[in-house]
């Protein structure tokens, strides 16, 4: 006999956001991954108006009363809709009425945040450029350290002190590109991961950060306490975050600015193709001058940066590593708010 799984367990583990209304349009339902995307809970959200989770709206509160008018379900694509708690987000939107015997028709809304699948794009696009390049690393240090020793062979038969600057230069530079290359292939240590605290890690980075500033950059903490230990690697997380504040440090230039620190649980996450039920983001969050539009879409890629004296390795290694971890991390930027959010999964796992 085939056991038939609840609907409301189903319903609780889609990644999708669904929202049921009553024929007021006051939310009666929201599952999992609408809590997280409305930052709400079933409780706080029970009765309260459409209108209140999505200010000024009107476009989709439109079409909402016209598909309880007409009665034909209705699909909207790249809507972007603005939540309180949230700010501006992309959406694909389904819109249908749910008939009840005996009682008014609820609305049925099914959200898709599109941003979401445009982050799995991304990933698995430079998942492919980090292959290729790591092949490309070790197919070029093979030679430049052939290239190295052959300077230093030619340096020690020659007696022009004028003719060993050039072969110093090439020592220096091959140098220089072996570091390089280094940096690309990122670490060849395995995360040595143990069940951490992430409040800890965050102490940790602050305290190294405070002694590079001056009082000019504040930094706040919104943690939350309840939040049980990760499973990772404590060394490699602290030099994410330290990464990441740097930047932010950095691209106040000297003027004062505001750094907070923000941590909570996420349910229904999915991480690499797989479904977690319990998450933690980390929230950097800075009110500097913003990511430059143009590099927002590569900057996690290697050899990209904003910065005339930068490598453009920084993010590479610092996505390198939360993957290392079994995390994955994106960013919105826009004048004034830059967040840099890091998610790991909550239940530990191997490999």
């Amino acid at each position: 006999m085939t056991l038939l799984i609840p609907c409301q367990d189903i319903i609780e583990n889609l990644s999708t956001a669904i929202v049921v209304l009553d024929h007021n349009l006051r939310v009666n339902t929201l599952n999992a991954a609408a809590e997280v995307l409305f930052d709400m809970s079933q409780r706080q959200a029970q009765t309260i108006p459409i209108q209140s989770l999505l200010l000024g709206d009107t476009a989709l509160l439109a079409s909402l009363s016209r598909v309880q008018e007409t009665g034909q379900a209705l699909i909207e694509r790249e809507v972007r809709i603005y939540i309180p708690n949230t700010g501006e987000l992309q959406v694909d939107c389904s819109i249908k009425l749910v008939e009840v015997i005996d009682k008014p028709a609820y609305v049925l809304l099914e959200l898709t945040q599109l941003d979401l699948q445009h982050r799995v794009s991304r990933d698995e696009s430079l998942h492919t450029q980090q292959q290729v390049l790591r092949g490309l690393a070790h197919e070029i240090k093979n030679p430049l350290g052939g290239l190295r020793g052959a300077a230093q062979l030619l340096e020690r038969q020659l007696d022009s002190d004028d003719l060993k600057e050039y072969t110093a230069i090439i020592i220096s530079e091959a140098d220089r590109l072996q570091t390089l290359m280094t940096k690309m292939l990122g670490s060849h240590h395995q995360p040595e991961r143990v069940d951490v605290n992430i409040h800890a890690v965050l102490q940790r980075v602050r305290q190294l950060v405070s002694v590079e500033i001056d009082n000019k950059v504040v930094f706040k903490g919104d943690y939350d306490p309840s939040i049980p230990d990760l499973y990772v690697d404590f060394d490699q997380l602290v030099q994410v975050f330290l990464n990441i504040i740097r930047n932010a440090v950095q691209a106040f230039d000297g003027d004062s600015g505001e750094i907070i620190l923000r941590t909570r649980v996420q349910r229904n996450i999915s991480i690499d193709h797989q479904q977690y039920r319990l998450g933690v983001t980390i929230d950097i969050e800075d009110n500097g001058p913003g990511i430059p539009e143009d590099l927002q879409e590569s900057m996690f890629f290697p050899l990209v940066t904003g910065r005339a004296e930068g490598t453009g390795l920084g993010l590479y290694l610092v996505q390198n590593l939360i993957q290392r971890n079994k995390g994955m991390i994106s960013c919105v930027s826009k004048a004034g708010t830059t967040i840099f959010s890091v998610t790991f999964p909550l239940e530990k796992h191997s490999g």
